[in-house]
């Protein structure tokens, strides 16, 4: 399990260390794993150190102090180094430090800052190291002008690899959004615990992949903010089949999804609710739909019966439920079932406030502003994009349901949290068609749970296992190239395969 605490956390621990004198040795600690980091990417990216350039841009705070301490080690094994100060005033001893080793410095202005973008641009590495966890709002000019560098992630040929120190600049530690300009990193390099800003918004994407350096902080960090679930906490969750058990043993997931105008929705959670394992699926719908279930997956039990006169462990309803009456009626009853329940898409909009922890909604961005609109928040998507943490959590709040938002980083909230973010995701899902997969996998892991606690986190952690089964098959898949969601069943077995074997 992954961890993250608010920049505001993370600084009230540090704080009690500051004041004793240990200022220093933290700064030196952070300073060696960031320079670790960088020489291992220098050496994956080039072969070796000797001979490289790195570039750092360098602020006024801590976190430009720890990379010009860093880059004083690549250039004591050969590298060059530039550091362009964004500030007046930077951490003198190692600026001094720096200089030492035959580091370069210049100051960037507004006059050479497209110099500076060049300069950057033919660099082997970049650190970032302009703004830590007490900045406030985004880059400002000339910085500004330094947010069009694109991670080499992020582009074909050749590009800088970019590593942030402790985030990247311009994103708020606390809560993922970017108040402007910002920078992003293929690596972000963080010290003392990852912040809850690299797991939300557009700091999830920002922050390419995230490696947390100890600095001895742990004693003094409280209860996580937001938590992501590793394999072995997804294994813990999976529910194996045992001898004697039966096709209900194992569970029962009913699906009431599809409709005639879009039957394609039920066959997709079909599929991958299969895959994930349950002993049966007993869809509900409209005869057309039926029968197209009954041709791709004909160990599927149909009927048009109600929610009320179907027996199951639990639901997923409104996938492709469109105007449908008869399956927005049977979303309402899966709500009122008191059983577990995946309501996505269609289905959303009849949701209102009293619902349990057991109920998980799964909307998108758009979805989850006019579920907030009809229980009086007003807001826009923008808004909620912009700092989707804030967002779920009180949409959780005022429904009393789990609540996964989908994203880049696929945030999930109970009420009263906890928050967990998976972001194992390729953007190669956002395609027709997903999320009615991943209501299958999620409402196959609420059929086949037996060790449910009841709880409102139980249920958090079973979506965020979900989200993440989701994006590992996506990434899994999108190794032969452009990922085709009606293929994606294989890989899901592929992934918990792999995940049960670890």
């Amino acid at each position: 399990m992954i961890s993250a605490y608010s920049g505001t956390a993370v600084r009230a621990a540090e704080q009690p260390l500051l004041d004793s004198g240990a200022g220093a040795e933290l700064m030196q600690k952070a300073a060696y794993g960031l320079y670790q980091a960088a020489a291992a990417l220098l050496s994956r990216r080039r072969g070796r150190i000797y001979g490289s350039q790195t570039v750092v841009l360098a602020g006024a705070g801590n976190n430009g102090g720890d990379a010009l301490y860093a880059a004083s080690r690549l250039l004591s094994r050969g590298g060059s180094s530039t550091a362009v100060l964004t500030a007046a005033e930077v951490h003198p001893a190692a600026l001094a430090a720096f200089r030492a080793r035959g580091g370069r410095v210049l100051s960037l202005t507004g006059e050479n800052s497209r110099a500076v973008l060049a300069l950057c641009m033919t660099a082997d590495l970049v650190l970032d190291g302009i703004l830590g966890t007490g900045g406030k709002g985004g880059l400002r000019a000339p910085a500004a002008e330094l947010a069009v560098l694109e991670p080499a992630r992020l582009r074909r040929g050749q590009a800088p690899a970019i590593i942030a120190c402790d985030l990247p600049s311009g994103i708020n530690a606390d809560t993922g959004a970017a108040g402007g300009a910002y920078l992003r990193a293929d690596l972000t390099v963080t010290f003392g615990a990852p912040k809850t800003g690299l797991m939300a918004g557009p700091g999830a994407s920002a922050a390419g992949q995230i490696e947390s350096v100890d600095i001895g902080l742990a004693p003094q960090l409280g209860t996580a903010e937001v938590q992501r679930l590793e394999a072995a906490d997804i294994r813990d969750l999976l529910t194996l089949p045992e001898p004697g058990d039966h096709k209900y043993s194992r569970g029962v997931l009913g699906i009431a999804a599809g409709s005639t105008a879009y039957p394609g929705a039920a066959v997709l959670a079909t599929g991958a609710a299969l895959a994930t394992g349950v002993g049966m699926v007993r869809f509900l719908g409209p005869e057309p739909v039926r029968r197209l279930i009954n041709l791709t997956h004909p160990e599927a039990v149909c009927s048009d019966d109600s929610v009320t006169q179907t027996h199951v462990q639990a639901w997923v309803a409104g996938p492709g439920a469109g105007e449908d009456e008869g399956q927005r009626r049977r979303a309402v009853e899966a709500m009122a079932s008191g059983l577990p329940a995946v309501i996505d898409a269609d289905a959303l909009s009849a949701v209102e406030p009293g619902l349990g922890p057991q109920i998980v909604l799964t909307p998108h961005a758009g979805e989850l502003t006019a579920l907030l609109d009809r229980l009086g928040v007003r807001g826009d998507r923008e808004a909620v994009e912009a700092d989707p943490l804030a967002h779920v959590r009180q949409a959780a709040d005022l429904t009393g349901a789990t609540v996964l938002l989908k994203g880049w980083a696929t945030l999930v909230a109970a009420p009263g949290g906890p928050v967990y973010s998976q972001a194992e995701a390729t953007p190669w899902l956002a395609a027709a068609g997903s999320g009615d997969t991943l209501s299958g996998i999620l409402g196959a892991l609420l059929a086949t749970d037996r060790r449910g606690s009841g709880s409102p986190g139980h249920y958090a952690r079973l979506a965020a296992a979900a989200a993440s089964i989701h994006g590992r098959a996506g990434t899994l898949a999108a190794q032969d190239g452009p990922v085709e969601v009606s293929g994606l069943p294989s890989n899901v077995r592929q992934v918990l395969a792999a995940l049960l074997a670890a």
